[in-house]
C-alpha cells in the first residue's frame, strides 16, 4: 500500500509516528555528537559537563528543526511551482490534440466536399 493509496487519518498517523521517529534520531545524533564535543573536556566537572552536552544537544535538535522547516517550505514551494507547469502543460497539450483533431476534420471536410 502506497502513501497515497492511505486514507487521510491512516497517513497522519503514519506521519506523526514517522514525525517521532525522525526527532528521536535527531535526538540519538545530538547526544551523540555532544559527548564527541565534550570528551576532550576531561578537566570540567561530570556536572559541568553533562550541562554543556544537553545545551548542545538542545542546540543540535534546534538547528534540526529549523533546517527541517526550511526544506518543508521548499517542497511546498516547488510542489505549487510544479503542479503549476503541469497544469499549463496540460492546458498546451490539450490545445494541441483539439487543433489537430480540427485540422484534421478540416481536411477531411475540404476532401468529402471535393469529391461531391
Amino acid at each position: 500500500m502506497t502513501g497515497d493509496s492511505l486514507p487521510s487519518t491512516a497517513r497522519a498517523l503514519v506521519n506523526e509516528i514517522e514525525g517521532h521517529l525522525l526527532v528521536a534520531a535527531a535526538r540519538a545524533e545530538g547526544r551523540t555528537a555532544a559527548a564527541r564535543f565534550t570528551a576532550p573536556f576531561d578537566w570540567l566537572g561530570d556536572d559541568r559537563r553533562q550541562e554543556v552536552a544537553e545545551r548542545f544537544e538542545a542546540e543540535y535538535l534546534a538547528l534540526a528543526r529549523t533546517s527541517w522547516q526550511r526544506t518543508a517550505e521548499r517542497a511546498g514551494r516547488l510542489r505549487g511551482e510544479y503542479e503549476e507547469r503541469y497544469r499549463a502543460l496540460r492546458r498546451r497539450l490539450l490545445t494541441g490534440c483539439l487543433l489537430g483533431a480540427c485540422a484534421v476534420l478540416g481536411c477531411a471536410g475540404v476532401l468529402v466536399l471535393s469529391r461531391g
